[in-house]
């Protein structure tokens, strides 16, 4: 029956299927997702074996070659990507307009783009946010428990990722952001817990300028907030 109801109430907005250019970016995104992980992952066994007196020669040059043949495929599937971005004119404006944000350079870019271009046209901010997994948990039991919030998680784990060093490279080179953290900071909020609402408002100015078409304002997004132009310790 309440089923019934709410097929009674809602409109019914018929599914239509992306195209063949995003599903291949999306594809293509979490591909070099992966590579990046697995460059990590080489990276600090390639530090280990450099520090160890006994690690035969033969390892460390392959491990070096190894490195050297990932950094390869990693600019292979780049290009392949930006391709496909280059293909249509709203990936290219997306791209563009995403790149006018102080944090995100052109790897950034390519990630979030990849993880945001099949979301439907009529989403809400809320339901962006809801989608990422970047939406707070409140854990509250009568007056006695009140533990700290926390994101639910509960979203696409390769937006949250492609989003979070932009995040931090934002707080040092955004005034505006910058001062949205500090001000966080301020409200005894911990580190990780501004760092994930500054993601959240970046989120929300993603959201803002693919809607409205104009470049990244951060007078606009933030208009309330105290500049600050001191670095950041930490």
């Amino acid at each position: 029956m309440v089923l019934v109801e709410y097929g009674q109430r809602m409109p019914f907005t018929a599914w239509q299927r992306p195209g063949v250019n995003q599903l291949r970016l999306r594809t293509l995104g979490r591909h070099i997702a992966s590579l990046v992980v697995e460059q990590a992952s080489l990276k600090n066994r390639l530090h280990n074996a450099e520090s160890t007196a006994t690690m035969p020669r033969v390892v460390l040059l392959d491990l070096k070659q190894a490195q050297a043949a990932l950094l390869r495929r990693l600019a292979k599937m780049r290009r392949e990507a930006m391709k496909l971005v280059q293909a249509e004119e709203l990936l290219r404006q997306r791209f563009a307009l995403l790149v006018s944000i102080p944090g995100i350079a052109e790897i950034s870019a390519l990630q979030i783009l990849s993880e945001l271009v099949l979301l439907a046209p009529g989403m809400t901010v809320r339901q962006w946010v809801a989608y990422s997994g970047l939406d707070p948990v409140h854990h509250v039991s009568g007056t006695s428990v009140h533990k700290p919030s926390h994101i639910s998680r509960a979203g696409n784990r390769y937006l949250r990722r492609a989003l979070y060093m932009p995040t931090l490279s934002a707080v040092r080179h955004d005034p505006h952001i910058r001062g949205f953290y500090l001000a966080l900071r301020q409200r005894h909020k911990t580190g990780l817990q501004a760092l994930m609402a500054v993601e959240r408002k970046l989120l929300h100015a993603i959201y803002g300028i693919f809607k409205s078409g104009h470049p990244y304002d951060g007078k606009l997004l933030l208009p309330n907030i105290r500049l600050e132009v001191e670095s950041i310790a930490g």
